[in-house]
């Protein structure tokens, strides 16, 4: 089971990286192409929102059960620059970035017809992906 949800929350993160992008991307160009934030553009954006929760969930499931999550937590594992990676600087970024997503999405759906919703979007997905990007553990990305 626990090789699995490793593979599954691997590859999801494709899933993860390119609905943020869209997304992303749709929002800088609402935004910069003065238009009104549409229920469509809302709906376009959860390409990014729901693959980043579903992500979530399969990573908490993974950080109880991981032997490099919660039970390798001690302050030996916090000198050791991969352990602490997997055990609370990869779990703790990536909920902040779930949160900011999260955030971003909310005002923006409060925002339909103004073109104040794809700021919000822009905004708080940029610094999510940026998030993301910054601590996805490279070294066991798929493929490497």
């Amino acid at each position: 089971m626990y090789t699995g949800l490793q593979h599954l929350h691997s590859y999801i993160a494709y899933l993860v990286l390119l609905g943020l992008i869209i997304s992303f991307l749709a929002a800088l160009a609402g935004l910069f192409g003065n238009r009104t934030f549409s229920d469509k553009d809302r709906k376009l954006s959860l390409l990014g929102l729901i693959p980043v929760h579903l992500q979530w969930v399969i990573g908490v499931i993974l950080y109880f059960v991981s032997p490099r999550g919660l039970p390798n937590f001690s302050g030996e594992a916090m000198g050791d620059s991969v352990a602490r990676l997997y055990m609370l600087e990869h779990p703790l970024t990536m909920i902040i970035a779930v949160v900011l997503i999260t955030i971003g999405y909310s005002r923006a759906k409060r925002m339909l017809g103004k073109n104040a919703g794809f700021k919000s979007i822009a905004i708080f997905y940029g610094i999510g992906l940026a998030l993301i990007l910054l601590r996805i553990p490279w070294i066991s990305w798929p493929g490497n």
